[in-house]
C-alpha cells in the first residue's frame, strides 16, 4: 500500500505520460562532442524481443496479456511512475480488485485521472502470450483511458528491475541482465553517450542532468521534444498555440517556442522543438519526449542506475 501512496505522489506531480497529441515529424538533430571507444554488450535475456507500434497520439503500444487474457493494448512509458489499467480491460481479464490506501491523482488539465482501486495480476506477458515479464507491478484501475489503449505501463516496474532498451526508429523493445551486460560509464557507443540515471523524490522515473544542471524526464508517453513549465520571455502571443489531451480527458494548452539545443554528457541535441506548458500543476518537470529521443536506442539499467544514448542502426 506504501508503494502506491509514493506513485500517487508521482502522478499528481508529473502528467507527462498523458501528452500525446503532438506529431513526431520534426525529430532533434544530434552531434557528439567527444568521442569515446565502444563495447559491443550482448543483450540476452529471459524475454523474446517485443515489437510495438509508435502511434501519434497514444505513444509507443505493445499488446499484452494479462492472467491469459487478452490481447490488450498496452503504452510503455518511461515517465508514468505507475501502471494504468482501465477498468473494462480488468474485468475482462477476471482481476481482483482492493482498495487503495491512498487514491491517485493525476493529468495536466482541470478534469484529472483518479483512482482508488488497484490489483495485482498474477502474469503479464508482452508481444506474445508465451513472453512472461519478470515483475508484478500493482495496476491502479481507472474507469477509461483515451486513445484507444487499455492500459499504461511503466517499464521499470514491469521488468522487476531487469535492464531494457527501447529502440525508437526500428520499434524494438529488448530485456535483458543488467548485472551480467548492464551499463558501464567507460563504455560508451560510438556518436552516442552514458550517463547517470538519476531519481527524484523517491520515484524511479529515468531523470538525466542536462549539462546546464537541469534535469529532464525522459518520457516516451510524450510526443514533445522539450516541454518545460515555466514563464518563458519567448512564449509570446505571436508563437503558435495549441491544445493536447491529457489521460482525464481535458485539454490544457501549450505554446511552441524556438527551437532548443541542450546537452546530456557528451551529446548534443540540437533544434529541439521545444513548447511551454500553460498552467500545468506546479512540479511539473522539463521533460524530453519522443520528438527529441526519436533518433535513439536507450538503454535503462536500474541496477547500475544508469541510461545509454545510441544511435540506432536500422
Amino acid at each position: 500500500m506504501l508503494r502506491i501512496a509514493k506513485l500517487a505522489l508521482a502522478l499528481g506531480t508529473l502528467s507527462t505520460f498523458n501528452v500525446w497529441a503532438v506529431p513526431l515529424r520534426g525529430a532533434a538533430h544530434f552531434v557528439v562532442q567527444s568521442k569515446q571507444p565502444s563495447s559491443q554488450r550482448n543483450p540476452t535475456g529471459s524475454l523474446a524481443p517485443i515489437r510495438f507500434r509508435d502511434d501519434r497520439n497514444a505513444g509507443l503500444i505493445v499488446s499484452g496479456w494479462i492472467d491469459d487474457a487478452g490481447p490488450f493494448n498496452f503504452a510503455i512509458d518511461t515517465g508514468a511512475g505507475v501502471s494504468i489499467i482501465s477498468s473494462r480491460a480488468a474485468a475482462a481479464a477476471g482481476l481482483h480488485t482492493t482498495r487503495s490506501s491512498r487514491p491517485i491523482v493525476g493529468g495536466l488539465s482541470t478534469s484529472p485521472i483518479t483512482s482508488n482501486e488497484q490489483s495485482v495480476p498474477d502474469r503479464i506477458s508482452l508481444g506474445q502470450k508465451s513472453n512472461l515479464v519478470p515483475g508484478k507491478p500493482i495496476l491502479a484501475i481507472v474507469p477509461t483511458l483515451p486513445g484507444g489503449i487499455d492500459g499504461i505501463l511503466d517499464p521499470t516496474d514491469l521488468f522487476g528491475g531487469m535492464a531494457y532498451s527501447i529502440d525508437l526508429p526500428n520499434q524494438q523493445l529488448l530485456v535483458f541482465d543488467g548485472g551480467a551486460n548492464g551499463l558501464d560509464l567507460r563504455r560508451v557507443p560510438k556518436d552516442g553517450a552514458v550517463v547517470r540515471w538519476v531519481r527524484e523524490g523517491g520515484s524511479q522515473r529515468p531523470f538525466v542532468k542536462l549539462r546546464d544542471g537541469r534535469l529532464a524526464l525522459l518520457d516516451t508517453g510524450s510526443g514533445f521534444g522539450l516541454a518545460v513549465n515555466q514563464p518563458s520571455s519567448g512564449a509570446g502571443k505571436n508563437h503558435i498555440r495549441r491544445n493536447v489531451t491529457d489521460l482525464g480527458g481535458g485539454a490544457v494548452e501549450s505554446r511552441q517556442i524556438a527551437p532548443t539545443t541542450i546537452s546530456i554528457g557528451d551529446l548534443v541535441l540540437r533544434n529541439i522543438p521545444t513548447d511551454v506548458l500553460i498552467a500545468a500543476p506546479a512540479g511539473t518537470p522539463l521533460i524530453l519526449g519522443r520528438r527529441a529521443l526519436f533518433p535513439f536506442k536507450i538503454t535503462f539499467d536500474p541496477s547500475n542506475r544508469l541510461i545509454e544514448f545510441e544511435p540506432s542502426r536500422q
